[in-house]
């Protein structure tokens, strides 16, 4: 497959210089994927004075199946890994990571669990030790995401990110010991790390590491979802005369609010923002566009979001369809992705895996799961079935979006752990990506009532009662 012609700014960008940081920030379906595969391709050049092995790395495995699959001789010095990837492989080639190392997610609840358990015991009963263990869960995964290891730069640090997850400051000495006692009782277990503090280690090896540097060149696609602490650990893998360019949307952001490159020390002189829309039509950008306005988002960077400029390809508004039953809801999705996906590329995306269970069974056996395992990447009409999480940074012709009652949207498991207010933040980013993916068409389905995370504005969808 032959990569894209780079047009308008994006050839400015294509060629910044090839030592330094750069920030290059862009609307959903600006072109930031098609950008850091040619500055890949540019700073890989065998035939520049500048060239160097590169590393294009993004967050999720189905967007690196998707990159592989283009398959251009331009990008034959390009490596390209998701951030997990990355970081086993250099901890594997400097002997830090033994087989089985990994904590997995559930193995990490449970052990979470046993260390409240455990210091929950030295003292007198406190309403902290009857916290939900997702709530620890998510504050041990932020103190990673910013490289906090000891007490006293827990205690000093501004707690900024997910508000129902906030521990009080009085609360922070036991949280820590709880932590630690997780720390202990994982490494009994024999793994030495969880998928989040993989980039801490990868920090610390790099600051002893004077050997040569495998890359000169990173660029980070979907930079938004990547913690401080990755970017700093990718910041760190380059040589003095290497370059860094990130690409990110912080409208797009669902890992964690507010964490962005600025948090991560990059040294910036300027940031380089792109507004055209490319992929969606006026109809679906517009109702991205109501979303990213509505009060869950008053929690971002304002310096940093970029406003699309709404593209001038028309086509039909998104449509929104009251079902009289989930089962309903099943039987008009299928249908409906049955059918168009013999000449469009779908999309079936759901908030959780949970959900994905409630479709399979009705799918064909054609269609092709998002997962965090995909390592190939079908071209042409198809269809696909996976999370919110899954897609980002892909396309598609058509995305369907099912289950979008207020019953499901907010997901009531966070609602319960984190409140109110932190889980409808949390999906209504998560909506936004998943409305964002559709090119020319969008459908959402709900039974009984419709999530408030949608805009009520007029005019933004064609509505249909069954």
């Amino acid at each position: 497959m032959v990569l894209p012609i780079p047009i308008g700014r994006q050839k400015e960008v294509l060629c910044l210089p090839a030592k330094g940081h750069f920030v290059i920030l862009g609307t959903a379906g600006s072109g930031k994927t098609t950008l850091a595969i040619l500055r890949s391709a540019y700073l890989s050049d065998p035939s520049t004075d500048h060239h160097g092995k590169t590393l294009l790395v993004t967050f999720n495995r189905a967007l690196v199946a998707y990159l592989k699959h283009l398959q251009d001789r331009r990008l034959a010095h390009v490596v390209m890994e998701n951030y997990h990837q990355f970081a086993r492989g250099y901890l594997s080639f400097r002997d830090k990571m033994l087989f089985n190392a990994i904590c997995d997610p559930d193995l990490r609840e449970m052990l979470i669990g046993q260390a409240v358990k455990q210091v929950s015991e030295r003292y007198k009963p406190d309403p902290l030790f009857n916290r939900a263990v997702a709530l620890f869960s998510v504050e041990f995964r932020w103190m990673a995401q910013h490289g906090i290891t000891t007490l006293k730069a827990y205690n000093e640090v501004e707690r900024i990110g997910r508000a129902g997850a906030r521990i009080d400051r009085k609360e922070r000495k036991v949280v820590f010991e709880i932590h630690t006692a997780y720390r202990d009782i994982r490494e009994q277990w024999g793994k030495q790390y969880d998928w989040d503090d993989l980039a801490t280690a990868v920090c610390v090896e790099f600051d002893t590491d004077d050997s040569p540097r495998r890359y000169r060149h990173v660029v980070i696609d979907e930079g938004q979802d990547f913690s401080p602490e990755m970017i700093r650990s990718l910041a760190k893998a380059i040589p003095p005369d290497g370059s860094l360019t990130f690409f990110g949307d912080v409208a797009q952001q669902i890992y964690g609010h507010r964490m962005s490159w600025r948090s991560a020390g990059l040294n910036i002189t300027k940031k380089w923002e792109f507004k055209e829309n490319y992929r969606n039509t006026r109809q679906i950008a517009r109702l991205g566009l109501a979303i990213s306005q509505m009060p869950f988002f008053k929690g971002l960077s304002d310096s940093d979001i970029v406003e699309p400029v709404s593209p001038t390809a028309d086509g039909p508004l998104p449509t929104l369809v009251e079902c009289p039953s989930i089962a309903k809801e099943i039987e008009l999705v299928i249908a409906q992705t049955n059918r168009g996906s013999k000449t469009l590329s779908i999309a079936i995306l759901l908030r959780t895996r949970e959900d994905e269970t409630l479709i399979f069974p009705y799918l064909p056996s054609r269609s092709i799961r998002l997962h965090r395992d995909m390592t190939t990447w079908q071209v042409g009409p198809g269809l696909w079935y996976g999370t919110y999480h899954a897609a980002k940074g892909l396309e598609f012709d058509m995305v369907v979006l099912p289950f979008c009652s207020s019953e499901r949207l907010p997901n009531p498991n966070d609602v319960a752990a984190f409140g109110e207010e932190d889980a409808i933040m949390q999906d209504g980013h998560l909506l936004y990506v998943g409305v964002t993916r559709a090119k020319t068409r969008l459908i959402m389905t709900y039974s009984g009532k419709v999530t408030r995370l949608l805009p009520r504005e007029q005019g933004l969808y064609a509505r249909v009662k069954l």
